[in-house]
């Protein structure tokens, strides 16, 4: 895997500079107008299949990718979000691989350091699954990661997941607990892209099968780890990690 050469310590550097703007309202999941500080509105592209709960109200304040491809169907992207409280929220579900593969290469996931190689997207498992992060060293054993981004925020600063059911969740959920079961290690990683968010947990009265799953998996082996992100208009780079309760 080829990293980015980025100043140390910062695991997304947002260049060109995001663009702000007020939401208007996020619809048919993808998509999400938007109202520019110049007073023109867009349709910009939203990479978050979930719910987006507590994360996509009118009004707030959002920042932009663009693309500058003015052939691209949706030239901008929605990357961030600042809620009522001052909160920035990653929405960009695709941007937690990314900062947790660089987190481990420069080693800032201390449980995760040691290993020779990651590896993005590999096949595995018997439901025709790819994992997330497969990383690999010499007389160790591999190391399966799935990644999680966690943005659904309690009244009282817990994270939780899923924010809607995913039986897609569900099925990684087995897969790892198979590898588990291999005497392989297992990881269940909640990258966690909020910043009012102080612990995670699941949300059981969401998706109650993917809680007991993940109670049935932890007894088999499969580790769990919260590492929280701290996200700007500028960049993104890796915070404490955060405590996590079943």
């Amino acid at each position: 895997m080829i990293f980015c050469q980025i100043e140390h310590g910062v695991l997304v550097k947002f260049s060109p500079p995001l663009i702000s703007g007020t939401l208007i309202r996020r619809y048919k999941r993808f998509l999400a107008d938007v109202e520019l500080d110049d007073g023109s509105v867009i349709t910009a592209h939203c990479a978050n299949t979930g719910a987006m709960t507590g994360c996509a109200q009118p009004n707030w304040r959002v920042w932009l990718r663009d693309s500058q491809n003015p052939k691209r169907k949706c030239r901008y992207s929605w990357e961030l979000v600042e809620n009522e409280q001052g909160q920035m929220i990653c929405i960009n579900t695709a941007r937690a691989n990314e900062v947790v593969a660089e987190a481990i290469h420069n080693q800032q996931i201390p449980a995760l350091n040691g290993y020779a190689t990651i590896q993005r997207e590999v096949k595995y498992g018997q439901e025709n699954s790819r994992v997330d992060l497969l990383l690999r060293a010499e007389n160790r054993p591999d190391c399966y990661i799935e990644v999680k981004s966690v943005t659904l925020l309690s009244k009282d600063g817990l994270g939780l997941f899923p924010d809607a059911k995913t039986s897609r969740g569900q099925k990684h959920l087995r897969e790892l607990t198979a590898i588990a079961q291999t005497q392989q290690r297992a990881i269940l990683l909640f990258a966690v892209m909020h910043h009012g968010i102080e612990k995670v947990s699941i949300a059981h009265h969401i998706d109650h099968l993917y809680g007991e799953l993940l109670k049935h998996a932890m007894v088999a082996g499969v580790e769990v780890i919260c590492q929280r992100f701290d996200c700007n208009r500028e960049q993104i780079v890796a915070d404490l990690p955060v405590p996590f309760a079943i």
